[in-house]
């Protein structure tokens, strides 16, 4: 771990201290695993399991969303270097704060983490098998910190809203988290109430997870994540009978065979991953000129060779940090546009990010989360 300073030091450095509102009770939470955990809450120290932690802290405390985070893993950075540029603009101490490894690469510092004196560790469910292996719990339960784990990015679309609100319990949010879930509801049911009452024909769909991040084709989303948003949004999920559980591999000749109406493809800047990559590099601000042009050349891969969707245009990039954060709606929104142009022409997935941003979120909106070869 980096950046090792006592946590009073950091804190009066980087942050106007506020008052809290009552003192911290008690509280049972039942986190995503089921399990049954103990932590004095509202919180006042947390320690994020991964960074991207902050896309929803960030929409339940937008006055204040770093306040009580005295560490947090070191990912945000290199996976979404736009969004991190944006908050450390706003919020120049996170610089400072305490960064960490990950719990499956065997890089978390146990030790270190304890000298921080959370009042709480949030864990990734993804990061569950590696964590009880380390024995991680029960060494933290006798210091007395508890780990909770929360889910945005194996089954999402199940696992956002008891997510949300667990972060309500733990920040003493409820109220805000409640409005947030509203929100997401509403928001998918504008697409699921039209599909509904239209009952159109489904186009086949293929999502190629972070296409072009190597030379290899293609990954991609089985049941879940992206492919059960692309069901939610009116499409068949072409890679759902090939891979079992939520992320896996097609092969090229599987792609090819199924002939897709329409491929979607997420990305993001991975230049810290993959300098100079063939990449599409959409996300907060993004240069969409260029995004497109990146797009275009993903679809001369063989993978794609006489597929329909190509022919036709119907190929599309989407942010791909949109399968690990609750703001899955605005993804449902775009794609139930690029499916079913005819029946969500009114449909403005840009203003409903606008009004997540406006209502919710401590930055200001910057367009660049979606590109399409087809002409608009």
């Amino acid at each position: 771990m980096r950046h090792t300073g006592k946590f009073c030091t950091v804190a009066a450095a980087l942050f106007v201290s506020a008052a809290w509102p009552a003192l911290a009770d008690t509280v049972t939470i039942t986190d995503v695993t089921g399990r049954s955990v103990e932590v004095n809450a509202p919180v006042k120290h947390m320690i994020l399991g991964e960074g991207r932690q902050i896309y929803f802290l960030a929409a339940l405390d937008r006055q204040a969303p770093f306040e009580h985070v005295v560490g947090w893993r070191d990912d945000l950075p290199k996976a979404d270097p736009e969004s991190y540029e944006a908050y450390l603009r706003k919020y120049p101490g996170i610089s400072k704060l305490p960064t960490f490894g990950g719990m499956k690469d065997g890089t978390f510092d146990i030790e270190q983490a304890v000298a921080l004196k959370p009042d709480v560790i949030l864990m990734n469910v993804d990061a569950k098998t590696a964590t009880e292996e380390a024995g991680y719990i029960e060494k933290l339960a006798k210091v007395g910190i508890p780990l909770v784990y929360v889910d945005f990015r194996e089954k999402p679309m199940e696992n956002t809203e008891p997510s949300m609100r667990i972060m309500g319990q733990l920040l003493g949010k409820e109220t805000v988290a409640d409005d947030f879930i509203k929100f997401r509801a509403d928001s998918i049911k504008r697409v699921t109430d039209v599909l509904e009452k239209n009952n159109p024909p489904k186009p086949v769909v293929f999502v190629e997870r972070a296409g072009g991040y190597s030379d290899d084709c293609c990954m991609s989303f089985g049941n879940e994540n992206f492919g059960k948003m692309v069901e939610i949004a009116g499409g068949i999920n072409m890679a759902k009978g090939i891979i079992p559980g939520t992320f896996g591999t097609v092969n090229p000749e599987q792609v090819i065979a199924s002939n897709p109406d329409q491929i979607i493809i997420t990305g993001g800047n991975w230049d810290k991953f993959v300098p100079g990559g063939a990449w599409v590099g959409v996300g907060y601000g993004a240069d969409l000129k260029e995004a497109r042009r990146k797009l275009e050349a993903l679809t001369k891969r063989p993978a794609f060779t006489g597929v329909k969707a190509v022919s036709d245009g119907n190929v599309h990039a989407i942010w791909h940090q949109f399968y690990n954060n609750p703001y899955q709606f605005v993804a449902i929104q775009e794609m139930a546009k690029w499916l079913h142009p005819d029946l969500f022409g009114d449909l403005d997935p840009e203003a409903t990010f606008k009004e997540l941003h406006a209502r919710f979120l401590p930055l200001d909106y910057k367009p660049g989360y979606f590109v399409s070869l087809k002409a608009e």
